[in-house]
């Protein structure tokens, strides 16, 4: 039976240019679509936030630039919550799958893979 998962992903961006948000949007969506074995046509929504100090690029641009024209799609910004990792990129995609919610697999990339470390893939947000 089909369900709506959700497949969480974070990446820390190593700075507040268009350039480097859509390149860290661009490899993480990757990365979690390729790790999941998602086709587009299972992609239900998806949202990405960024922490305060991100604001030279909307994120959802990397997606449409890697074909996902009809997705649904929100920017948002984190919560500032004291002490917490700037500079970081988080999605959340909602997919329609045949998947358990435990063979889902998460992305938390390079620094950000500290977020979650119980949801190691090789990382966690």
């Amino acid at each position: 039976m089909r369900s709506v998962r959700g497949i969480r992903g974070a990446i820390k961006i190593n700075a507040n240019s268009r350039d480097a948000i859509l390149s860290g949007a661009k490899e993480l969506v990757t990365a979690m679509t390729s790790a999941n074995d998602i086709k587009l046509d299972e992609v239900a929504a998806a949202y990405f936030t960024v922490t305060a100090d991100l604001d030279a690029e909307f994120p959802a641009l990397a997606a449409r630039q890697l074909g996902w024209l009809e997705v649904p799609m929100l920017c948002a910004r984190e919560i500032d919550v004291l002490g917490s990792m700037k500079s970081v990129l988080r999605i959340l995609v909602l997919v329609n799958t045949e998947k358990s919610q435990s063979d889902i697999v998460h992305q938390f990339l390079g620094e950000a893979a500290g977020l979650r470390p119980d949801l190691h893939n090789g990382g966690g947000a």
